[in-house]
């Protein structure tokens, strides 16, 4: 299908001759045309092309778990067969990818457009995917990894914009629904995982050979054929028109117009927008001294960091205890953004080797295990939607408990004497962190004020980014062939869950603050 964006015939009609716009006016001017397409769309209501939306968006959720899964699955027969000293190195590798990607794709989707983003996100991650499965080296499939990892990256910061300015207000909360396609991606990734890389992996760095190792590979081109499977479903069977938000900051109003017109189509209902809805973007551009129609690049670049302005920073500390709930969340993100990959990332090769000792070591068990933690952990998220609307929990309660029982039961893992003990504990973590994750996700954005929401939540993720750099390094010091990780992981959550003691804030049947 033709997924260019729909114009009419005629061209935009001259601009009304009002003075150029500066700085902050075509910012203004920008945000009251945001809002006429944001009612606009809200009159269209939730229709086929938004439900069509939700349904390719879910390939971008799902990709953002999945590939990490992968690394994770992939590290044992990877580090058998290029008799790897440090395996960490290829997790941060990834975490080093998956940052540069966020910011590149982030920043890159308001200058060139989400239409070209949201497919080459998932194109780059199925190309590179594939070429890693014919990798000589440990440092070839690093870099893979890394490159991957940049596509990977770019999918929730694109997709939710462009889920977001086609999705009408009163259906916001599909935002948060979307989440399930993590919990489901996952468990896809173990079940491939487990017949591949069960049976083709090598049992151990003495005898291992590419021949008798190729499981990985065989992954690999599966979850790359996968990608490119969802990229080919976005591009051919789904067609994606430019964001009218986006198309009105470029001067662009006509074809935002038509855009909006051509969705309430689709839905089988018609939209009043006009041209005339909107006023034209006029700006100079210092260097030309020239009106020119949209936001100037200057104006691009002041909106994107508005949220990251020291004023809204400031507003998060603005008084002591905002300042203390601001440094609260701030931490307990970075420790949870520490200790989840320390340990997760880790898992098969921990399932393995603790396996030896226990007797059944065999990459068959290992991965079959794998699978069954992976199914425990579905539920866990709505289970945690349930629990936060409890009056005795609440979203502090709920998310105190998930911390305390995830680090406790990673704890607890330490003193399993037999396969079973350590498939039980791990089953127990599952479940708890999915529950954890669910919680956090939601109790975070509102304890922000809406002003600044945006930048509260950029500051947690990008702790909690910085958390995951971080993992791998440290477990290449504690070295994972020990159940150092599991210690540092396990008291990490702990001390998360009692620190989310101390915020003054409980959410639940509140407004935001």
């Amino acid at each position: 299908m033709d997924d260019s964006t729909p114009k009419l015939d005629e061209p935009d009609p001259p601009p009304s001759p009002r003075p150029p716009s500066y700085d902050g006016a075509a910012t203004s001017i920008y945000r009251a045309n945001a809002d006429v397409l944001n009612q606009a769309l809200q009159d269209i209501g939730m229709g086929r092309y938004q439900w069509q939306l939700f349904a390719v968006i879910g390939f971008g959720w799902a990709s953002d778990n999945l590939w990490p899964i992968v690394t994770s699955l992939i590290l044992v027969p990877i580090s058998y067969e290029f008799n790897v000293a440090q395996p960490p190195l290829l997790t941060l590798a990834q975490n080093i990818g998956l940052l540069i990607g966020a910011l590149f794709w982030g920043f890159s989707c308001d200058f060139f457009g989400r239409r070209w983003a949201f497919n080459l996100t998932i194109g780059i991650t199925a190309v590179f995917g594939l070429a890693a499965a014919g990798s000589p080296t440990f440092a070839a499939v690093g870099v893979f990894a890394a490159l991957w990892s940049v596509g990977v990256g770019g999918n929730l910061p694109v997709d939710s914009a462009i889920f977001l300015e086609f999705l009408p207000g009163s259906h916001q909360y599909l935002l948060t629904v979307l989440s399930v396609n993590w919990a489901l991606a996952q468990l896809l990734a173990n079940l491939v995982a487990w017949p591949l890389l069960g049976n083709l992996t090598c049992a151990s760095a003495e005898t291992c050979t590419r021949d008798n190792n190729m499981g990985w590979r065989y992954f690999l081109i599966t979850m790359g054929g996968l990608a490119l499977l969802m990229c080919i479903v976005r591009c051919l069977f789904f067609t994606l028109y430019e964001s009218p938000k986006y198309l009105m900051g470029k001067g662009r109003n006509r074809e935002a117009v038509t855009v909006v017109h051509e969705v309430a189509r689709r839905n089988g209902k018609t939209s009043d927008l006009s041209l005339e809805s909107l006023d034209e973007l006029i700006t100079l551009e210092d260097e030309q001294h020239a009106p020119r129609h949209g936001l100037s690049t200057s104006d691009q670049m002041r909106m994107l960091m508005e949220p990251l302005s020291l004023s809204h920073v400031r507003a998060l500390f603005n008084t002591p205890l905002r300042a203390w709930s601001t440094g609260l969340m701030i931490l307990i993100w970075t420790l949870i953004g520490l200790g989840f990959p320390l340990y997760n990332a880790f898992l098969p090769y921990l399932q393995q080797t603790r396996g030896v000792q226990f007797g059944d070591g065999s990459t068959y068990t290992t991965y079959r295990n794998s699978l069954i933690i992976a199914a425990v952990g579905v539920p866990g998220s709505l289970v945690g939607g349930a629990m936060v609307e409890l009056p005795r929990l609440g979203r502090k309660g709920t998310l105190t408990f998930a911390a305390i029982a995830t680090g406790t039961f990673l704890l607890a893992s330490t003193t399993a004497s037999t396969s079973e003990a350590l498939l039980g504990w791990n089953c127990a973590y599952s479940f708890t962190s999915s529950l954890l994750y669910a919680v956090l996700y939601a109790y975070t954005p509102e304890m922000f004020e809406t002003k600044d929401r945006g930048t509260g939540n950029a500051l947690v993720s990008a702790a909690n980014r910085v958390g995951g750099i971080l993992a791998p390094i440290i477990a290449i010091f504690a070295t994972v062939q020990t159940t150092s990780p599991v210690y540092v992981s396990g008291v990490l959550f702990l001390v998360a869950g009692f620190l989310v003691l101390l915020i003054p804030y409980e959410t639940r049947g509140k407004s935001s603050l």
